[in-house]
């Protein structure tokens, strides 16, 4: 096919006023609070440095009131941002993702008074994919640049290209939002998006995991409660050593190599440099420390050592219910396949009509199988009202299960 057939190249987005200038003082701070104190929502965004530090502070906020400014303000340069608050924190803010960045805002003494997410209203109008550079091609007929997404925010100076890339992404949100809210006003979904959006906003900070080192990648090649704790040592150690730098862990060593080390049973020096990941500088400088959590793993009371498995205060995995309780397993099929049904027919993805966990904690121990039973239990798991309606029906039938059927006059079930 010829460029010609395949039709003209879409544009690339561009800042409408140009780059604005890094915001590193007081007083440039306080022009951007004065010029943001009208009405009117606010985009705002924030650069993390995943991958490159081990705090998920924010190294950048990037704000915009269109027909107003774009602002690019450095949070590291100021002691706190005192004035920025009292305006942002009595606005209506327009975030893409909004879950990533508020915790990182709030660190820093910014939170919404409310606000509109473009990817979850994205995602409550059935798009397939919600990436801020695909709702803005699809939508708004612009392309944008992703060159500079997984860059080190935390690197000063900032060079230009970088700002570029940040202002952009702010740029494009106040249009976006209203392409958006037209459709869900259009579909009549406004007012789910309003329950949605108000959660979100809502939400406390996320309390640390009880035991954070099970997520270390390729824990199931471990067998046996004394590797589990040699595992969790070694992730121990690393972690303090990355806190204490400020860097990712992986960075220092890499999971494979905790579960190189834990599962060879390698407690000497030679040993472990002879393990994969344990090349690196950060394997070698830290040596000593390795094999000091190593050997008081090894050490440890049986009574001390961790669980096979982690502890959870829900259901049990759903590959294991059929065996466990077969009738718990032929209810959640049931609402697997309504659920499913209602995703299609409302073009929501079945995780937005409901979240797994929730429908597995309903179905494993139900309350009853009145829907108004279900409907409370579903509103104590934080169900909005809006996912109540539209789904404590069809809980209430999975646990039922299937009407029975009548052959030759006898009830037969079905």
């Amino acid at each position: 096919m010829t460029s010609a057939e395949e039709g003209p190249e879409v544009p690339l987005l561009e800042l409408r006023e140009g780059l604005p200038d890094l915001v590193t003082t007081r007083d440039q701070l306080l022009e951007v609070v004065e010029a943001l104190s009208g009405g009117g929502p606010i985009a705002v965004d924030a650069e993390r440095a995943s991958g490159y530090r081990y705090s998920a502070r924010a190294y950048l906020v990037q704000l915009r009131r269109d027909g107003v400014l774009t602002a690019l303000v450095d949070p590291i340069a100021f002691e706190n941002l005192t004035p920025l608050a009292e305006v942002l924190n009595n606005a209506d803010w327009i975030l893409h993702a909004a879950s990533q960045d508020l915790p990182c805002l709030a660190e820093i003494g910014l939170q919404p008074l409310s606000l509109f997410d473009t990817e979850l209203a994205g995602r409550l109008l059935g798009y397939p994919r919600v990436g801020l550079a695909t709702l803005v091609e699809e939508l708004l007929g612009f392309r944008m640049r992703k060159e500079h997404s997984a860059v080190d925010w935390s690197t000063r100076p900032l060079p230009r290209p970088w700002l570029e890339y940040a202002a952009l992404d702010v740029e494009p949100l106040g249009a976006l939002r209203e392409a958006l809210e037209e459709q869900l006003v259009a579909e009549g979904k406004r007012e789910w998006a309003a329950q949605e959006f108000a959660h979100v906003a809502s939400m406390p900070a996320a309390e640390p995991r009880a035991e954070p080192w099970r997520r270390t990648s390729g824990l199931h090649r471990v067998r046996g409660r004394r590797s589990l704790a040699a595992v969790r040592a070694l992730w121990q150690a690393r972690d303090q050593i990355a806190q204490d730098r400020d860097v990712t862990p992986g960075r220092i060593i890499p999971d494979s190599a905790i579960v190189e080390a834990a599962t060879a049973g390698q407690r000497d020096r030679q040993g472990l440099l002879a393990l994969p990941g344990f090349h690196g500088r950060g394997a070698r400088r830290y040596l000593n420390i390795w094999i000091d959590a190593l050997r008081q793993a090894h050490d440890l009371p049986e009574p001390d050592l961790p669980p096979a498995s982690a502890r959870y205060d829900g259901p049990p995995p759903p590959r294991t219910w059929a065996e466990r309780d077969p009738e718990a397993a032929a209810r959640l099929t049931r609402a697997r396949t309504a659920l499913s049904e209602l995703s299609t027919d409302l073009s929501v993805p079945t995780e937005n009509l409901l979240s797994p966990d929730t429908v597995r904690r309903v179905l494993w121990q139900p309350p009853g199988d009145q829907p108004y039973a279900i409907a409370r239990r579903l509103t104590q798991l934080g169900a909005r009202p809006w996912q109540v309606e539209l789904t404590a029906e069809i809980l209430a039938q999975a646990i039922v299960g299937p009407p029975e059927a009548v052959v030759e006059g006898e009830p037969v079930s079905g």
